[in-house]
C-alpha cells in the first residue's frame, strides 16, 4: 500500500460514510475519554445519544459499537482507547498480513478516527464440534504465523458463502 492511499484512507473522506456521518463520530471520539469510569453499557446508551447515524446498531462489545451500512459492509466505532487500539490492530492486521492469513480475516476497507468499515459477514457458526475443531485449527493457522489470537471464540467468527470461517472480531489480536 502506497503511503497516499493509507492518508486517504485514514483521513476525513470515506467511500462508504457521509460527511455527516464522519463530522458525528468525530463528534463522539472528542468526548468518549470523559467517561472512562462509566460502564459498557453506559458508554453505549451516550454513544448513541450522541452519534447521529442513519444505520441500524447490530453488535456491540465492551469497546466498539457495530453499525450495518445496509451495503454489505459494517460500521465499528470504538468505545474506549482499547476500542481505537482494535480498530487500528484490525486495520493494520488484515494490510499487512501474509496472504496464508488474510484469507482468514474479515476484509477491512477503510480506517478513520475511531471508526473502521469491514465487509459484512453475517453467516453464523454454529455451536457443535466440528465448529470447535475448526476453532481450534484455525487459532493453530495463526499462531504458526506469529500472530496470537486472543480472544477467538466461535461469537467472533463467521462463515462465508463457502463455509470457511473467518474472523470478524481479531482487534485484540497480537502479531509477534
Amino acid at each position: 500500500m502506497t503511503k497516499n492511499k493509507k492518508e486517504s484512507i485514514q483521513s476525513n473522506e470515506s467511500h462508504f460514510l457521509t460527511s455527516k456521518d464522519i463530522k458525528s463520530i468525530h463528534e463522539w471520539m472528542a468526548i468518549y475519554r470523559r467517561y472512562l469510569l462509566y460502564t459498557p453499557w453506559q458508554k453505549k446508551q451516550l454513544a448513541l445519544r450522541t452519534l447521529t447515524l442513519p444505520y441500524k446498531v447490530i453488535g456491540n462489545g465492551l469497546n466498539r459499537m457495530v453499525y450495518d451500512l445496509d451495503n454489505g459492509y459494517v460500521l465499528k466505532i470504538a468505545l474506549s482507547e482499547i476500542g481505537v487500539i482494535s480498530n487500528s490492530q484490525e486495520f493494520n492486521l488484515y494490510q499487512t498480513s501474509d496472504s496464508t492469513i488474510r484469507k482468514y480475516l474479515a476484509p477491512v476497507m477503510e480506517m478513520g478516527q475511531g471508526w473502521i468499515v469491514m465487509k459484512k459477514m453475517d453467516h453464523k457458526v454454529p455451536i457443535n464440534l466440528v465448529s470447535l475443531q475448526n476453532l481450534t485449527e484455525l487459532t493453530m493457522k495463526f499462531l504458526l504465523h506469529r500472530v496470537v489470537p486472543v480472544d477467538l471464540r466461535l461469537g467472533n467468527v463467521a462463515l462465508t458463502n463457502d463455509n470457511q470461517m473467518i474472523v470478524i472480531d481479531y482487534g485484540l489480536f497480537i502479531t509477534l
